[in-house]
This record gives C-alpha cells, structure tokens and sequence, in this order.
C-alpha cells in the first residue's frame, strides 16, 4: 500500500511540473504584441535608413561642388539632417534593445522560479521515497498474498524512481537554459552601452556642426570674399592648428596639437600606425563623453566608487594590481564613470583609465608589451604610454595602412568586432582622420 502511495503522489507532481515546463500558452498573447512591436520598429529602422542613404548621397553632391560660403553652410545642414536621422535611428535602436532586455530578464525570473519549484517537488519526491524504504523490500515481497501484486509493488517503485530521475534531468536542463540567457542578457546590455556611446558621438558631432555654421555666419555676415580670404590663410591655419588644444580627458595636462602628433610619430616607430589615425582614435575616444576620471575622485560619494562602477567579477582585481604596481591609491584614482539611459539607469559599466580609454581587464593584456618598448612599468595615466598601447591594440586590430583596414581596426577597438550596427563610430573615426591627414600637411608647409 505504501508503494502504491508514493506512486500516486509522484504521478501528481509529475502531472503538475510537467504543466510548468510548457507555459507558452499563458503569454502567447504577450509574445504576440511584442512580434508586432518588434516589427513596427523594423520598418521605422528601415525608413530611417533609406533616408539617411539619401542624405548623405546629397551630402557627397554638394561636397564635390565649389567651396564656397553658402556651400559650406549647405554642407553643415545637411550633415545635420544626417546626424538628426542617425540619432533618430539609435534611439530606435535603443528602445527595441530595451525591449529585449526587458524580455529576457522576464524569461530569467521564470526560469528561476520554476527551478526553484522543481527543487521543492523533487525534495517531497525523495521524502516519500525515504518513508517508504524505512520498509524493506523483501518485506514488501513476502507482504503480498498473489504474485501479480508483487509485480505491481516493483513497477510502481521502478516508476517513482524513473520520475526522480526525470526531474533531476529537468532541473539539469533549466540550470543550462538559465545560464544561456545570462549570457544572452550580457550580450544585449553591452550592445545598450555601445548604442548609447554612439548616440552621444553624434549628438556631440551634431552640436559641432551647429557651432561651426553660427561661427561661419557670425564671422562673414554673408560677406562671402572675407570667406575666401580665411580659407586660402593656409599659414594662419597651420598656425591654429598648431596651437590647437588637444582635449585628451583623463591627463594631468593639456597638450597642444602639434605635442600631441609628436608622441603619436614616436609611437608610429614602434606599431607602424599612422599618426593621423591613432591620433582621431583617441579624440573619438574622449569625444564618445564617457566621463573619464569623473568617479573615484577623492571627495567622491560611495556610488562613484570604484567598487560600484566597475565590473566586479572582470576589473575590479586587475584594478587593485594595477594600482598597487604603479604605488597608487586605488581608492583615489580617477576612473570613468558608467553611461546612463534616457531614465538614468547605468548602462553597462564603467573604470575605463586614463587617455587611451582601457578597462582594467584589458590594460592587463597591453602593460607588459608596453613597458618592453618603454624599458619602465607602463602606467595607463601616462600620455606617452596610453598612446603607445592604443597603437599596440590597432596594430592587432588590423590596422595596415589602408582605409578598410583601419576602419576595422576603429570598429574593433570599440567592440572587440565589426558589427555594422555600430559603423557610425568607425566611419566618424576615418573622417576624423582625414582632417588630422590634411591639418598635418598644412604643419609641413
């Protein structure tokens, strides 16, 4: 009789975990609404796209017309429209992204608990059994007056030992699903951090546009030889640029352009990376607003800390050692702070150190190439080492001189690949690079 009621009660909690495992129905309307969200966030990504691809086949028009006054202001605005859409189209980005998050942290939770209900199911299964092996089964066999309940007794024995094992299986594979969608969800909240990173480049792009079309109208008064005149002062030029202040946040000190060309010549000599390029690497860098060495300060609240920013799991040991190597407080070292949303949630992590923007994580990999060119430990807050690394890693990124090669080589130090999700940051950074190209040739002259 005891076997027959362990059997039961086993067949009752199969038949209710078994309604636990398959809870599709409940929210096929849910995952209704969201295919049709989804889609509707395609078409609207899409039609920004085929607009933006229309723009910027004006822009190239007007580009290769005469450069005149009224054809640079052209220039501007259109750039602008350009930049409006891209911003338009990140934030599209940003919202169906978030959706996903939202999604597959619901899927996680669902996952825990019914985990958590299996455990519970399995552990009154494994009661059960225990009370009833407190009998032996010889005892049970000898109990039975027809041979045909003796058969019944080991069936339904075998059958609740079959159903614990099914359950452990289940439980198995709900642990392997769990840490699927953990992974998943890293996935997507890097790509958040990235869209977000890319949508206050062009918002900074877009505010540098606006501010050189009211400087060009403020200065000429439509006065269009005045124009002409401070276009073909190549010598005045050179001279502005030489002066220029190079904002490399993160630095004890500012540098001027020209000081700035000179350490990225030096570090040319040992990765082969043009200076123009590298050169427009770290201004996208510092350009991206990151926040760099605005947390961990001293007089900083605890949130700012470094414990809270970064990553705790992957930078915050590589921090300790690296401070601890270089004789520093790691309590006191200014790091980058997190990006947040439009709610004002953190996004990702922050930590980044110094010029050069290298997690600690990261730096790990880089210090030792450095200090054997350096002959000294390579310090991430050092300008000259910051430069030198960040050669060291497009180097490795692929790049070689050509255009594709170094728009690869951008688009992998921003996310380790070259999703074309993100092109804008490595199409900003050949643009960059071209006029950093042409600002050192008119040094030359």
């Amino acid at each position: 009789m005891e076997i027959w009621k362990k059997f039961s009660i086993s067949i009752v909690i199969v038949a209710y975990l078994s309604f636990l495992c398959y809870p599709g129905t409940i929210f096929a309307d849910e995952q209704a609404d969201r295919v049709v969200q989804q889609a509707q966030l395609q078409q609207q990504l899409l039609e920004i796209q085929n607009q933006i691809a229309l723009f910027q086949g004006q822009l190239a028009q007007t580009q290769a017309e005469k450069n005149t006054l009224a054809n640079k202001i052209k220039v501007l605005k259109k750039q602008q429209s350009v930049l409006n859409l891209q911003i338009k189209q990140t934030n599209l980005q940003v919202t169906a992204l978030g959706g996903q998050i939202n999604e597959t942290k619901q899927s996680i939770s669902q996952n825990i608990e019914h985990a958590q209900q299996l455990k519970v199911k399995v552990a009154e299964v494994i009661r059960r059994i225990s009370e009833g092996d407190s009998y032996p089964f010889l005892y049970t066999v000898v109990s039975k007056k027809q041979l045909s309940d003796i058969f019944n007794a080991y069936y339904d024995y075998q059958k609740v030992s079959e159903n614990l094992s099914a359950l452990v299986g289940e439980i198995r594979e709900s642990n392997i699903a769990l840490a699927k969608q953990q992974e998943e969800l890293t996935g997507q909240q890097e790509d958040a951090e990235n869209l977000l990173s890319i949508k206050v480049l062009q918002q900074a792009q877009l505010a540098d546009t606006v501010g050189q079309q009211n400087v060009l109208l403020q200065q000429t008064k439509g006065r269009e030889a005045d124009y002409q005149i401070t276009l073909n002062d190549t010598k005045r030029q050179a001279a502005e640029i030489q002066g220029r202040i190079y904002q490399l946040l993160g630095i004890s000190s500012q540098i001027t352009f020209g000081e700035a060309l000179k350490i990225a010549q030096w570090a040319q000599q040992s990765t082969g990376i043009r200076p123009a390029f590298l050169l427009a690497i770290l201004t996208q860098e510092s350009n991206l607003g990151k926040n760099v060495g605005t947390c961990n300060r001293p007089g900083d609240p605890p949130n700012k800390s470094y414990k809270v920013v970064m990553k705790p799991d992957r930078d915050i040991q590589p921090f300790l050692q690296i401070t601890a190597e270089l004789g520093l407080d790691p309590e006191v070292t200014p790091v980058s702070c997190p990006l947040k949303d439009r709610n004002g949630n953190q996004s990702g992590w922050g930590g980044a150190m110094g010029p050069a923007q290298f997690i600690p994580s990261t730096w790990m990999g880089y210090k030792d190439k450095v200090t054997a060119i350096t002959g000294k430990a390579a310090n991430p807050w050092d300008i000259r080492d910051a430069f030198l690394a960040s050669a060291i890693k497009l180097s490795a990124g692929g790049a070689d001189g050509t255009y594709q090669g170094e728009w690869n080589a951008a688009m992998r130090y921003f996310s380790g690949g070259t999703n074309v999700k993100y092109r804008f940051y490595g199409d900003s950074v050949m643009a960059t690079a071209k006029k950093y190209e042409d600002d050192i040739a008119d040094l030359g002259k």
